[in-house]
C-alpha cells in the first residue's frame, strides 16, 4: 500500500500502533520486508510505514537512485497491506530523523509510533543529528542484524539509555510504552543487503 507523500498538518486521531522504518532504501529489499513483518509480528503493530529518505545527510549523493525509481522499487517489494511506502520527508521543512518524528507525533497525536532500526544503525547513531531526542520521542526497536548485535548493545547508545531497556518479555507493549524506552529483538535473519545489491550491480558483466 502507498502512503500519500503530503501528510495532514494535524488532527488525524486514529489510534494505531505504527512502525517507522527510515532509510535510504537504495535499493528496497527483502530483507527490509522481513524485518517490517517481524516488528508487526512482535510488537504487535497495525502498520509499518517505510520513510524513503529524500537524502539521507549522513551518505554521499553519489550512486543514489533518483527518489520516484526508490520509491516504485519500494512498492514493489512491500507487496502488503500493512507496509505503507512514503516519501513524506520530501515534504516536511527538516529531513533529519528528530525533526521527522517532532512533525508525525504533532499531526498524527491519537497514533503510538515506534522507531525501527537495525543494529548496525544502533552503532551509528550517535552521528545522527539530537540523537538522544529520537529516544525521548518514541520507543526504540533494535532488530538483529548478526554481527552488529553484540557490538550495538554495549555501544554509546545503548549504555546511554541502559536503564530504559525493556525485557524481552514485554516487547508486544513497546509502542505503549512512555519514552525512553528501547528493545531489542532477536530475530530470524534476512541476508540480502542494499550495500551488496548495489556493490553486485557495479561488478562488470564476466565474458562468456
Amino acid at each position: 500500500m502507498t502512503f500519500p507523500g503530503p501528510v495532514p498538518s494535524r488532527g488525524d486521531h486514529r489510534r494505531r500502533k505504527i512502525g517507522l522504518l527510515g532509510g535510504s532504501f537504495n535499493p528496497a529489499h527483502d530483507g527490509h520486508r522481513h524485518i517490517s513483518l517481524e516488528a508487526i509480528r512482535r510488537l504487535g503493530l497495525d502498520e509499518v510505514w517505510w520513510l524513503v529518505s529524500p537524502q539521507n545527510p549522513l551518505k554521499p549523493r553519489a550512486g543514489m537512485l533518483p527518489l520516484p525509481i526508490r520509491i516504485e522499487k519500494a512498492r514493489h517489494i512491500a507487496r502488503h497491506p500493512r507496509i505503507r511506502v512514503s516519501s513524506l520527508e520530501s515534504h516536511l521543512p527538516s529531513r533529519f530523523t528528530a525533526n521527522t518524528l517532532r512533525a508525525l507525533k504533532t499531526r498524527f497525536p491519537a497514533a503510538q509510533f515506534v522507531w525501527l532500526m537495525g543494529a548496525d544503525n544502533m552503532l551509528q547513531i550517535p552521528h545522527w543529528y539530537r540523537w538522544p531526542t529520537i529516544f525521548s520521542l518514541v520507543p526504540v526497536a533494535i532488530l538483529d542484524r548478526g554481527e552488529y548485535a553484540g557490538r550495538a548493545l554495549v555501544g554509546t547508545a545503548a549504555q546511554r539509555f541502559l536503564r530504559f531497556r525493556v525485557a524481552a518479555s514485554q516487547v508486544s507493549d513497546l509502542a505503549g510504552k512512555t519514552p525512553p524506552a528501547w528493545a531489542f529483538l532477536r530475530i530470524r535473519l534476512h541476508p540480502a543487503s542494499s550495500t551488496a545489491i548495489r556493490s553486485q550491480r557495479r561488478k562488470p558483466e564476466e565474458p562468456t
